[in-house]
């Protein structure tokens, strides 16, 4: 079963890149959360195809449509969103959609829709004598199906399907903010060959034990969203940018590091060993589609260090410096959470390669027709911030399930 978090919190997706749509569910929001449709909508602008130029050709609205799990007793503004329509034959049945309303514990039902399918470019993909396309599920997923296999646009293979990941991200994120502050972000800081100078473990830096503020985080966010790609060192954008462009044009890709980053989060979430937020946080970024690496705080330089360099000094105020990237023994100190995600060049390229039809005939493998991302690190920023996120409601969660007050279990608290 596909199903990201848990077992408290945790999103559930279906869906695949030429389907008629992604639908989501999500399980154990707590209740009483305002959620409105449109902060949904934001995170999944940053996500869509065509949302920044050096990534796919392909437009989709993916406009949200939230169908269960939310509540408000003004109907008007609870039942302003998207309107759905189902025609078939001569009969059309339409309802509308929510805009905004209050979390009930009940799991939220998420819809959205794919409009800009062009399923004919996969026709070379087809059948045993299909194509394989090096570095890609062609044929491992062939062969795992018996065949029934779902070609167009790498079915559920795509990262199309990544939308469920940023539906369920958006409500543990906006959760974790309403309660604690807590905000994720991320930046590309490294494509190709190019690295950044700046970073945002960098820039948290300074809020070292304090809580970091709003204006402070909106700041790096605009910040990013101005550049060429998601990047907050803007000359390694734009050179990136240029590199991506190129690279197109050449009908290869380039692989790319991005960097991901949680100020304000909660302390002492997660578990040693077999529940290690470590763990499952490095399980949840690995999973991803592209995804070859994962570190966390100094990560692989910390191999090179001795442990005098590399451990963090300890004052009555708290950590004084962050190279355990805000994680020890899988549980969190109250630091910035620091990860960075390497992501490997994209497998579908146009140049020739060496290859074999499904059935293992050899062949020089020439794309025939298909859109895709040079390099998928530029909208990758959002879903790795939402599979945090996602972690993080998890194991706050968990870790509330631990403090139990009898108090909350009285439905008559004045009976005798």
């Amino acid at each position: 079963m596909e199903i990201l978090g848990g077992p408290l919190f945790a999103v559930a997706g279906a869906g695949e890149s030429h389907g008629p749509g992604v639908s989501t569910i999500v399980f154990g929001c707590p209740p009483g959360l305002l959620l409105e449709r449109a902060a949904i909508q934001h995170f999944l602008d940053r996500r869509r195809p065509g949302s920044n130029k050096h990534g796919t050709p392909r437009r989709e609205a993916d406009t949200v449509l939230l169908l269960s799990g939310l509540y408000s007793e003004d109907h008007d503004t609870l039942l302003d969103g998207p309107q759905i329509a189902i025609t078939h034959g001569d009969a059309t049945a339409g309802t509308q959609s929510y805009a905004r309303g209050y979390t009930t514990g009940e799991p939220i039902g998420a819809l959205v829709l794919s409009t800009s399918q062009k399923s004919g470019d996969y026709s070379q993909f087809a059948g045993e004598r299909g194509a394989v396309r090096p570095g890609h599920t062609d044929l491992v997923k062939h062969y795992k199906s018996q065949g029934y296999v779902d070609v167009r646009g790498g079915g559920r293979s795509s990262y199309r399907s990544t939308i469920s990941d940023v539906v369920g991200g958006s409500i543990a994120r906006l959760f974790l903010n309403s309660r604690f502050a807590t905000g994720i972000l991320s930046s590309i800081i490294q494509v190709g060959p190019l690295k950044a100078q700046r970073t945002l473990a960098d820039a948290v830096a300074q809020f070292g034990n304090a809580q970091a503020g709003a204006d402070a985080l909106a700041a790096l966010d605009v910040a990013m969203a101005g550049a060429e790609i998601p990047a907050l060192d803007s000359a390694f954008a734009a050179e990136a940018a240029e590199l991506i462009k190129r690279t197109r044009i050449a009908g290869d890709s380039l692989g790319a590091v991005v960097e991901v980053v949680a100020v304000n989060v909660p302390p002492l979430l997660g578990d040693p060993l077999y529940q290690s937020l470590k763990l499952r946080l490095m399980g949840a970024l690995g999973g991803l589609n592209a995804v070859q690496g994962v570190e966390i705080g100094a990560g692989f330089a910390a191999a090179g260090r001795t442990g005098s360099a590399n451990n963090d000094p300890i004052r009555s105020d708290g950590y004084q410096r962050n190279s355990h990237g805000g994680l020890i023994g899988g549980i969190t100190t109250g630091m910035p959470l620091v990860l960075r995600v390497a992501f490997k060049p994209t497998s579908t390229i146009t140049l020739p390669q060496q290859s074999v039809r499904k059935n293992l005939e050899e062949i020089d493998f020439a794309l025939d027709k298909g859109r895709h991302d040079p390099c998928v690190g530029v909208r990758a920023g959002v879903t790795l911030e939402s599979r945090i996120a996602i972690e993080l409601m998890n194991a706050l969660l968990m870790q509330q399930a631990q403090n139990l007050h009898t108090a909350d279990f009285q439905l008559f608290p004045g009976a005798e």
